[in-house]
């Protein structure tokens, strides 16, 4: 059973950069697939296909949904996308980094936040012991946020 693209991860630093690896990688660089990029670029983090489609609250141009599905599957095998989910909701989408990144979402609100380099490494290097190489790409670390903690 596959949970996640196994594609290599190509991290661009900018519109540009992304730009530039389509045209690498054998793809057309259409007025659909930049709006992609673009609400990429301008998401504040992880963001829901229906996010992205809807200009991100103004912030950029609507866009088809089916669309962004399409495009932002043909980015992802690519490498420059890659997807998590955060609990029970829709998949949320990201550009791929140069460093892996890790996630925790709360089970109860649906809250999430990033993990610094160094929580995941801890992570990592406390499940190794068990033989597993651990990722933390594809789905967070699960449990309660400190507001729904203290409720």
């Amino acid at each position: 059973m596959t949970i996640a693209s196994e594609s290599p991860e190509l991290a661009a630093r900018d519109l540009p950069a992304a730009i530039a690896a389509l045209r690498a990688g054998g793809l057309r660089v259409s007025a659909a697939r930049r709006i992609v990029l673009e609400a990429l670029f301008a998401a504040d983090g992880p963001a829901t296909a229906e996010e992205l489609a809807s200009g991100l609250d103004g912030r950029l141009p609507v866009s088809d949904l089916a669309s962004m599905y399409r495009n932002l599957e043909t980015l992802e095998e690519l490498g420059l996308v890659r997807h998590v989910h955060f609990g029970h909701g829709a998949g949320r989408y990201v550009l791929s980094a140069a460093t892996e990144r890790g996630y925790v979402a709360c089970h109860r609100c649906g809250a999430f936040s990033e993990l610094d380099d160094a929580a995941v490494a801890a992570l990592r290097e406390g499940i190794e012991h068990t033989g597993f190489t651990a990722r933390f790409t594809h789905f967070p670390v699960v449990g309660l946020c400190p507001q729904c903690l203290q409720r």
